[in-house]
């Protein structure tokens, strides 16, 4: 009946299901208003961008934080 291989297939989206979604939003939204929609899509992706790379910097900034903790205490002991 369905195969991994057949369900694995299903999810994949190919070049007419591409044009066919590229086609209805041209339908719905217009040529004027794709490219203000593009513009806040990439003002959004690069407020993710921006907001995964403070993530990350607090990340490491807790974590060097902790190793000098660690280093100080180390040497206390000694």
């Amino acid at each position: 009946m369905y195969t991994e291989s057949n369900i694995y297939l299903a999810g994949m989206i190919g070049p007419q299901e591409i044009i066919l979604i590229l086609l209805v939003v041209l339908i719905l939204f217009g040529g004027k208003k794709i490219p203000e929609l593009m513009k806040g899509l990439g003002k959004g992706v690069k407020e993710y961008k921006k907001a995964v790379n403070g993530i990350e910097d607090e990340v490491s900034n807790m974590a060097d934080e902790n190793s000098k903790k660690q280093d100080a205490e180390t040497e206390k002991s000694l």
